[in-house]
């Protein structure tokens, strides 16, 4: 299926594939601040940020290396985005994550990571971007979808029980060049699968970033997500084309609770 029709057909599946969307220069700079990211202890120190009163900050956050930044505000990826199929013209930027996970890693249970507390409506997409930067190969752990899920307003741990069961209807995607991107709705019910490949295969380098519609006010998911976004409206390319896209009066207080790894 090419591009416009995914984009149409967005809003009644709830995702979208975009292999080898980010050039090979950004993914060339993206890999070592990653391996970075993890192997410093910076990732750990952002999840340990999180159970801190608000305001707390870790040491650095990902916005802060240069190729993370990029990402996030990626020309191509923003215009596709104000598609009224997506989000529309006017967005925000709701939070990025970074994981290297290692060859043999384990799956997470199907979920699905729509912020809102608690779950009433689906009035306004949020829009989950996965950023596989090594591409995605069988045996490496593969992303499965359940399309039209987003529909059916439900707790985001509503289907847990089944693990990483195969389910009716599901697709599987399993198989992405490097520098591939997936689109989710953040309401889509979806689970990654356990490596099946060799304990000394290719790890699975994923950065996972966060868009919603304004309109109403977003509940945060980090203490720190001031911090975050002051950190964002320092990048100058988003100022004149996206005035609202690191603004922070589209969110509620934040309010503490349990926390999951992304997909």
């Amino acid at each position: 299926m090419g591009l416009d029709m995914q984009v149409k057909s967005f809003p009644e599946l709830g995702f979208l594939v975009l292999p080898g969307f980010l050039p090979a220069t950004l993914v060339d700079r993206l890999l070592p601040e990653v391996d970075r990211w993890v192997d410093t202890g910076l990732r750990q120190l952002s999840i340990d940020a999180c159970s801190l009163r608000e305001g707390a900050t870790p040491p650095r956050v990902e916005l802060e290396m240069a190729a993370h930044a990029e990402l996030t505000v990626y020309a191509p990826l923003l215009e596709l985005l104000q598609d009224e199929d997506l989000l529309g013209p006017s967005f925000v930027f709701h939070h990025l994550h970074s994981d290297r996970r290692p060859p043999g890693g384990a799956g997470k249970s199907w979920h699905h990571d729509y912020e809102q507390h608690p779950q009433r409506d689906r009035a306004l997409p949020m829009v989950h971007v996965l950023h596989y930067l090594g591409g995605l190969r069988p045996g490496m752990g593969s992303l499965a979808v359940l399309p039209g899920s987003h529909h059916r307003v439900a707790e985001k741990d509503e289907m847990s029980a089944l693990g990483t069961a195969r389910q009716p209807g599901e697709e599987t995607i399993d198989e992405l060049p490097r520098g591939s991107t997936v689109l989710l709705h953040s309401a889509l019910f979806h689970t990654r699968r356990a490596a099946a490949g060799p304990a000394g295969g290719e790890p699975r380098y994923m950065v996972d970033a966060s868009y919603c519609r304004t309109g109403a006010p977003w509940p945060p998911v980090k203490p720190y997500w001031r911090a975050v976004l002051a950190v964002g409206r320092g990048l100058e390319p988003t100022r004149e084309r996206w005035p609202e896209l690191f603004s922070d009066r589209h969110f509620s207080p934040y309010a503490p609770r349990s926390r999951r790894p992304s997909s």
